[in-house]
């Protein structure tokens, strides 16, 4: 689904960049098509290299799982915002467009490791002592969330002012 970029000087081709910005992102604004109607959603995300996919935390039920449900196939933009240059009317920022599929995790040693990768990419210094807090190993917290994956098929990435 991806088309030829407009402005191909500003494209971003180098897999380590992307990759970089993906590993750094707090944020992915996630489009679902709920029948005809465009539904989307900003999460907090954690980016899993070895895997390929973008990990979210959500609720148990609600909106987006019924969505997922009927039609799994998503679309996600992540950003890295360099700053607005005041006086100068710019906004630098990278940017990556993704195409695929959005899966609720059912096995429990999956959860664990998509909800790892999600507090290491927000707060790896703290790791240890939320998951110790929320009690993550056991089964009692594994029915308190849900687990989504966006399973990444396609993306480009460009820089912008």
């Amino acid at each position: 689904m991806i088309h030829e970029m407009r402005r191909s000087d500003r494209e971003i081709t180098d897999a380590a960049e992307i990759d970089q910005i993906l590993g750094a992102a707090k944020y992915a604004t996630i489009a679902l098509a709920d029948g005809d109607e465009p539904y989307a959603v900003t999460l907090s995300c954690g980016y899993d290299r070895a895997r390929n996919r973008l990990c979210f935390h959500t609720a148990t039920s609600g909106r987006k799982l019924d969505i997922i449900a009927r039609n799994p196939q998503a679309c996600a933009t992540v950003i890295r915002d360099k700053g607005y240059n005041v006086g100068k009317c710019e906004h630098p920022f990278d940017s990556v467009v993704l195409f695929g599929r959005m899966r609720v995790l059912e096995d429990a040693e999956d959860v664990r490791l998509a909800m790892r990768t999600l507090i290491g990419q927000l707060d790896a210094g703290a790791l240890d002592e939320i998951w110790q807090r929320n009690e993550i190993d056991g089964e009692a917290a594994l029915g308190r969330f849900k687990m989504l994956v966006f399973e990444i098929e396609e993306l480009s990435a460009k820089s912008g002012q």
